[in-house]
């Protein structure tokens, strides 16, 4: 049993990055989706696309960058959820990377979150 997918979903991204894999398939929900659309704004990963293998079984087929992901870490947890305000969020890699922000406007880097002043739970950091 899974129990937390967004760890997950960081650990398949970071293993297929490791062994230079050009894409790797990951089970699909809306907020590893929305994960992936930061990825691909803040340009970490060339592309992303829903892939019905079924009726019932989806999938997000990431396409990878060659050397534009260093590192993925995975902040708030199910376990001790992180949260933070607009003009407190981490600092990742002295500025070089970003946090991906869950906030009341939806999930966004926090570059973005920062710009329209909202805060929320801090879900990873990237580099």
């Amino acid at each position: 049993m899974m129990t937390d997918p967004i760890s997950d979903m960081l650990t398949r991204i970071r293993n297929a990055n490791m062994v230079n894999h050009p894409k790797v398939d990951i089970p699909a929900s809306r907020m590893k989706a929305n994960i992936c659309k930061v990825l691909k704004e803040e340009g970490y990963i060339k592309s992303f696309k829903l892939i019905a293998k079924s009726t019932t079984d989806f999938k997000i087929r990431v396409s990878l960058k060659d050397g534009a992901l260093r590192g993925l870490k995975r902040v708030s947890r199910p376990g001790l959820r992180q949260y933070s305000k607009y003009d407190n969020f981490p600092r990742v890699i002295s500025g070089l990377g970003i946090s991906v922000v869950s906030t009341s406007q939806g999930i966004m880097s926090s570059r973005k979150a920062k710009n329209m002043k909202v805060g929320g739970e801090v879900l990873c950091n990237i580099w």
